[in-house]
C-alpha cells in the first residue's frame, strides 16, 4: 500500500506521524493508497522549517519570487496532464474538467508573476514644509491554508502563490480525501528554485487543524469549506490572534426569465448543476424559473440531464464522474428521497445508477427536481451534488426576493435578453458574485473570489487584490531631512 507523506523543509517525510486514512478510488470504492494524518508535533516541525526559510525568503527581493513563479507556472503546463490524472484518480472529476481546475488556479500564479506591480506603494510629497510620506507592504511571516477536497489543486494555488509571491511561507493542509496532487505541486515548486521550508505540505485530519490554528508562529490562515467549519476556523483562529479568511457554503441560484434563450440557459445550467458531479461551491443547485419560462425550460432540463454520460473521470466519453466518497453518495440519495416526500416533482431521478465494470464505484446520476419550495430540505441545505432543484417565481422581483433570503451570498446568475432586468437583478440580489447570462461567475485572478452572509465569515475574500492585502500589512514612513550646513571641524568643538 503506497503511504502519501508530509513535504516538509523540501523533502517527503512521515515526520513523527503514525495514524493513517484511506485513499479511495471514487471510480471503483477501491482503496489506492493511505496518508499520513499529522500531530501536533508534526504541525510544529512544518512550521518550524517555515520560519527558519521566512528569514531568508521575507527578505529577498521581487526579481528572486518572480523568477520562481514564471517557472513554476511554465511547470505546471509541462505537467497538466500528469496533475490532471493525479486529481481524476482521487477526486473522480473527469480528467478535463481536472484541467480545466488546473488553469483557472494557474491564472493566479499568473497574477503572482506580476506581484511586484500590485505591491507598488505611494508617495505624497511636501505634506508638509520639508516633509514626505509613503506607504509600502511587508509579509507576515508564516502562514497556513486548509483547503477542501473539492477542487485539490486549484483552492490551494487561490492561496499560496500570493502569499509567496509577497514574502511569505506557507504550509498547506490539504484534504485528506484526495492528497496527492499537493505533494507533486510541492516537488514542481523545488524544481522551479524555490528554497526549502518556503512551501510545506502537512496532511491531516481536526488534529492539524486545530494545531494550526493553535501555533503561536503561524500570522495568518486561508480556509475553504463547509459554512460550519468555516466559522469554527475564523472563531478559534481569530481567538489566537491570526488574521483567518473562511470561505464557507453556498445555494447558487440562477434565474431564467422568459425572454431568455431557453435553450442556450438549459444547457449552461445543466452543465453548471451537474459538472463535476455538483461538488462544486459555485455549481448551480437551485433555478429559478420565472412566469412563463417554467414548463418549458424543465422540459429542456430534463433532456439534457438524461444526456448526461456519467463514468469513471479517466473515460474521455465521461460527462461526469463519481462523487468524492460513499457517504458522500448516500447524501445525495437521501435529499432526492427527501425530496420527493416533501412533494418535489422528481423529473430525473439519479438514484440506483450503476456504470458497467465500475459497480463497487460511487456513482449517482443526475437528479433534476421541479416544484420545489423554499421550505423543502432540498432547497435548503446544501447537497453538494448532482441535484438541481427548480423553484418557480411570478417575477424577477420575487425571484429576488427568493435570493436575499436565502442564508448563503456565494454567486448567482440571470438569464435574460433584457438588459434592465439584469441591472436591476445585480443591483438588488445580495451575492457577492454575479453571472449576467454566465452560471458560474467565478472572477478572474486579478479580482477577488468571495461571496456575502453565510457564504463568506469575517471579510476577507481570496486571491487578486484582496488576497494582496490579506498576506502583507502596510508600514506609513514620514519624513523630512532637515538642511544642515557642512562643518570642518573637530564634532567636540561644535
Amino acid at each position: 500500500m503506497n503511504t502519501i507523506d508530509h513535504w516538509i523543509n523540501g523533502t517527503a517525510t512521515s515526520a513523527g506521524s503514525t495514524r493513517t486514512a484511506p485513499v479511495h478510488d471514487p471510480a471503483t470504492g477501491r482503496q489506492r493508497a493511505e496518508v499520513l494524518l499529522a500531530e501536533a508535533s508534526d504541525v510544529d516541525t512544518a512550521v518550524a522549517a517555515a520560519n527558519k526559510a521566512f528569514e531568508t525568503w521575507g527578505d529577498s527581493s521581487l526579481a528572486q519570487r518572480t523568477k520562481v513563479m514564471f517557472a513554476f507556472r511554465e511547470l505546471l503546463v509541462k505537467h497538466e496532464d500528469e496533475l490532471a490524472r493525479i486529481i481524476s484518480g482521487e477526486h473522480g472529476k473527469v480528467v478535463e474538467d481536472a484541467r480545466g481546475e488546473i488553469a483557472r488556479g494557474r491564472e493566479v500564479v499568473e497574477y503572482a508573476c506580476g506581484i511586484a506591480d500590485a505591491l507598488k506603494g505611494s508617495f505624497s510629497d511636501q505634506v508638509s514644509r520639508d516633509v514626505d510620506v509613503h506607504d509600502f507592504r511587508q509579509p507576515l511571516g508564516v502562514v497556513a491554508g486548509i483547503t477542501p477536497f473539492n477542487f485539490p489543486i486549484m483552492v490551494p494555488l487561490w492561496m499560496h502563490p500570493v502569499a509567496i509571491a509577497t514574502g511569505n511561507t506557507f504550509v498547506l493542509k490539504p484534504s485528506e480525501r484526495d492528497p496527492s496532487v499537493s505533494n507533486f505541486v510541492a516537488q514542481l515548486y523545488a524544481e522551479a528554485g524555490l528554497p526549502e521550508g518556503v512551501f510545506n505540505v502537512v496532511h491531516g485530519d481536526k488534529v492539524a487543524v486545530d494545531a494550526i490554528l493553535d501555533h503561536p508562529d503561524i500570522a495568518a490562515v486561508s480556509f475553504v469549506g463547509s459554512t460550519p467549519i468555516a466559522k469554527y476556523v475564523h472563531e478559534r483562529g481569530t481567538a489566537a490572534g491570526k488574521r483567518v479568511q473562511a470561505l464557507g457554503g453556498a445555494k447558487n441560484h440562477a434565474v431564467v426569465l422568459p425572454d431568455a434563450d431557453l435553450e442556450y440557459a438549459a444547457n449552461h445550467l445543466t452543465a453548471a448543476a451537474f459538472g463535476s458531479a455538483g461538488q462544486r461551491c459555485m455549481a448551480i443547485s437551485v433555478g429559478v424559473a420565472v412566469g412563463a419560462a417554467g414548463d418549458k425550460l424543465v422540459g429542456i432540463l430534463e433532456r439534457k440531464a438524461r444526456e448526461v454520460k456519467v463514468g469513471p473521470g479517466s473515460d474521455p466519453a465521461s460527462d461526469m464522474g463519481p462523487v468524492v466518497t460513499e457517504a458522500a453518495r448516500e447524501r445525495v440519495v437521501n435529499a432526492v428521497a427527501q425530496g420527493a416526500r416533501q412533494g418535489a416533482s422528481v423529473v430525473v431521478d439519479g438514484r440506483g445508477l450503476t456504470v458497467e465494470g465500475h459497480e463497487g464505484g460511487f456513482f449517482v446520476g443526475p437528479s433534476l427536481l421541479d416544484h420545489v419550495t423554499t421550505d423543502m430540505q432540498a432547497y435548503r441545505d446544501e447537497i453538494f451534488g448532482p441535484v438541481l432543484a427548480v423553484v418557480r417565481a411570478e417575477t424577477v422581483d420575487e425571484a429576488i426576493a427568493i435570493i436575499n433570503a436565502n442564508p448563503y451570498g456565494n454567486g448567482t446568475a440571470i438569464f435574460t435578453a433584457s438588459g434592465e432586468a439584469a441591472r436591476k437583478f445585480q443591483r438588488a440580489v445580495k451575492v457577492g458574485m454575479i453571472g449576467v447570462n454566465v452560471p458560474i461567475p467565478v472572477p478572474m485572478s486579478y479580482y477577488s473570489f468571495g461571496g456575502w452572509k453565510d457564504s463568506l465569515i469575517g471579510d476577507s475574500p481570496v486571491h487578486g487584490p484582496a488576497g494582496v492585502r490579506f498576506y502583507t500589512r502596510a508600514k506609513v514612513v514620514t519624513t523630512r531631512w532637515p538642511h544642515t550646513e557642512a562643518a570642518f571641524t573637530f564634532p567636540t568643538s561644535s
